[in-house]
């Protein structure tokens, strides 16, 4: 007979390794795992997914050595997480590094290796994975494939994959501690085979995997279309309170910024490298557009300009990337409690033709800030011979920025 007293069904206690030492290499140079989504890094949010499961008791964080100190110092990082450690070049070497900073747990408990890049997962399912492993040994979210599979060779459609049965696997993957002792005695990490994941690994060992449903919405941030997907889900879910949805909660700032031609190349623009294009003078790598949206942001926040915190001078590294320069703008930003929420330049060149380079910088200056492509708008003007950049001896650009107050 069931009623108000009896006892809830118990969860069992996992520890998580976040995987978050991969090196972006899909993203355009943008770290994804340090992009802003809705003012806070895209690790923060998939952290905080993890913490707020009834099942996860530690977390380790493995990351690149170099990222350590800003990740574990970071005002963000959830109690949970009891290390930040330097991964490996492969993600079995970066599990392994977990593991190892787990040491002490019970040789019965679960273990989940989560990627950093997923930050939607829900903690019905990290729960859902821990109890399957603690019951079956081994668990796996899976999803079925839906779409129709083609195998290709030499650019051309070779046949048809037979899909009954094929499923796409996701994270958090599960495993006793025991069992994956088991595992890496037969196989060390650091040997010569390499898992695309861990159930690779147990497969191998023919430790048996359990399968549980997934979720769609746990997507795993790949490409810097992803970024918005996320933002836009974060929005829906009522985590991210967008600014733009609260009257009188916006602030506008413009910023200018040009330069003459100078030797070398090729042209540093909007976030892109335009071959053939001689480079713009300057003490950084002159891009005058991602300087413009630097000082607009900066402007919009009630911070100053980019020249503030980065003089021409020996304080400021000579030949560094605008986007660097952005990226560390943005951080100031948010510091602030504030977010992008649009932005619109206008460049004037007479030289070189910009117009098919226009949506790349626009999708660029996106990723960089982490904002829908769609509120992002660059535009170009030859000068028409009216100024020093329409007789073509150099390149401006001016643009608008605005923020809004992050909220909830």
């Amino acid at each position: 007979m069931s009623g108000l007293d009896d006892p809830a069904p118990s969860v069992p206690v996992a520890d998580v390794i976040v995987v978050a030492a991969g090196r972006s290499t899909r993203m355009g140079g943008l770290d994804k795992l340090a992009a802003a989504v809705g003012g806070r890094p895209l690790l923060a949010w998939t952290l905080d997914a993890l913490a707020r499961s009834s099942s996860v008791s530690r977390m380790v964080v493995v990351t690149a050595a170099e990222r350590i100190p800003a990740i574990a110092g970071a005002a963000w990082l959830p109690d949970a997480v009891c290390a930040v450690v330097a991964g490996g070049a492969r993600r079995q070497d970066s599990v392994a590094a977990g593991v190892a900073a787990l040491a002490g747990g019970l040789p019965d408990g679960v273990i989940l290796v989560h990627d950093g890049a997923r930050p939607l997962v829900s903690s019905a399912l990290v729960d859902a994975v821990a109890g399957a492993a603690a019951e079956h040994g081994a668990a796996i979210p899976v999803l079925p494939v839906v779409d129709t599979l083609k195998r290709v060779e030499l650019g051309r459609v070779a046949g048809t994959v037979e899909r009954t049965g094929l499923v796409a696997a996701q994270t958090p993957q599960g495993v006793r501690r025991d069992l994956l002792a088991a595992a890496y005695s037969a196989f060390p990490p650091d040997g010569p085979e390499t898992w695309t994941d861990e159930a690779a690994l147990l497969e191998a060992c023919r430790i048996p995997v359990h399968a549980i449903p997934g979720e769609t919405a746990n997507l795993k941030v790949t490409l810097p279309d992803d970024l918005r997907r996320v933002e836009m889900a974060l929005v829906d879910s009522g985590r991210i309170a967008m600014a733009s949805r609260a009257p009188g909660a916006v602030r506008v700032g413009i910023g200018d910024d040009g330069h003459s031609f100078g030797p070398g190349a090729p042209l540093a623009l909007g976030g892109l490298a335009i071959e053939g294009a001689p480079r713009l003078h300057g003490h950084s790598d002159g891009d005058v557009v991602l300087h413009a949206v630097c000082d607009a942001l900066l402007g919009a926040a009630g911070l100053g300009d980019l020249g503030r915190f980065y003089p021409a001078g020996p304080a400021t590294p000579a030949g560094i990337a605008s986007a660097v320069l952005l990226t560390e703008c943005l951080d100031r930003v948010r510091a602030a409690g504030l977010i992008p929420l649009s932005v619109d330049v206008t460049i004037v060149a007479a030289r070189p033709r910009l117009a098919a380079r226009l949506p790349g910088m626009r999708d660029a200056i996106a990723g960089l800030l982490a904002v829908p492509a769609d509120r992002v708008n660059v535009k170009a003007s030859t000068g028409n011979l009216a100024s020093w950049e329409g007789a073509g001896r150099g390149i401006s650009a001016r643009a608008v920025v605005v923020v809004g107050k992050e909220s909830g």
